[in-house]
């Protein structure tokens, strides 16, 4: 499957609303991110508000040929917080989706997180999801959370696995397989990820976590591999195809994501769920399609998830 391929129904999905989108970019003079936007611009689904020192944005727009195309600019002074400015932006109306420009995590995380900026949606939690396309992989294949939830608790990647199949719904994949990332696939009481694991499937069978097949504990060989699942008698219809993978902790998350954008070709989607408005956020070491993919899901969600509620 070709990775650009891989997301071409979202991108068409995107394209058809025929209706321009206001994204609020919290510090927007990142070249990446902003050639990004403006593949996104072009193809007719976003209008960009890039937010944070006037200069360095216009100088950037000028540098990159993109002066005669229709963005706004709001020049902040170097004592503005320009995540708060996003927020307050969006709060107001005057934007639909939320982004992350120049800005370390942390900082773009907390003023969203800080429940006096009525950013949060009731009774839900925030979670990062990527949605990966993988060279060889026949599908597209979601992890989380590899920004956010540190350490989730069972409770919490409940809400992850929510979270997921939310995203993956907006993608059009209905009842999607979600594998339970551990060690080993079978629960063991001194590897905590196993028994959590065993746990949050039991609590599925007796009560519908969300529409989706849970499966775990289950190592990364047999996630990815029929191969590897065949050689170790492991029966399961859902190995080398699943549609998602939720980690125990944000390293073995973060981890995944990196090698396979960096070692084995993947590109990625990334987004935050839980707040009021879908939420943009990739690396800013990550290329500018990756940028354009992240807007394209936003927009994605915005339609199933936001408008309708």
């Amino acid at each position: 499957m070709k990775n650009r391929e891989a997301f071409e129904g979202l991108i068409q999905k995107a394209k058809a609303r025929n209706k321009r989108l206001k994204v609020a970019i919290a510090g927007g003079d990142v070249e990446n991110i902003m050639k990004g936007v403006f593949m996104a611009e072009e193809e007719g689904f976003v209008e960009p508000i890039f937010i944070g020192n006037g200069e360095k944005i216009n100088s950037l727009i000028e540098k990159l040929g993109y002066s005669d195309r229709k963005y706004e600019i709001h020049n902040l002074s170097d004592d503005v917080n320009v995540v708060q400015y996003a927020i307050e932006m969006v709060n107001a109306g005057k934007a639909e989706i939320l982004m992350r420009g120049n800005t370390q995590t942390r900082d773009f995380l907390m003023p969203i997180l800080n429940k006096g900026n009525h950013l949060l949606k009731e009774n839900h939690l925030l979670t990062h999801v990527t949605v990966l396309s993988i060279p060889d992989y026949p599908r597209l294949l979601a992890v989380s959370d590899v920004t956010i939830m540190v350490e989730p608790s069972i409770e919490e990647r409940k809400h992850v696995v929510k979270n997921m199949v939310r995203v993956l719904e907006a993608f059009g994949i209905e009842y999607p397989s979600i594998a339970l990332l551990a060690l080993v696939e079978k629960p063991s009481f001194h590897m905590r990820d196993t028994v959590e694991a065993q746990n949050l499937v039991m609590d599925h069978e007796e009560e519908e976590i969300a529409p989706c097949h849970l499966i775990g504990p289950i190592s990364y060989d047999l996630i990815m591999s029929k191969e590897a699942a065949r050689l170790k008698n492991y029966d399961c219809a859902y190995c080398g195809e699943f549609d998602g993978i939720v980690v125990p902790n944000l390293m073995s998350g973060n981890l995944i994501v990196k090698i396979l954008e960096h070692n084995a070709g993947a590109i990625g989607s990334g987004v935050i769920v839980g707040a009021k408005v879908p939420i943009a956020i990739t690396s800013r070491s990550d290329s500018e399609e990756q940028s354009f993919l992240s807007l394209a899901t936003c927009v994605a969600l915005l339609e199933k998830y936001y408008e309708n509620a």
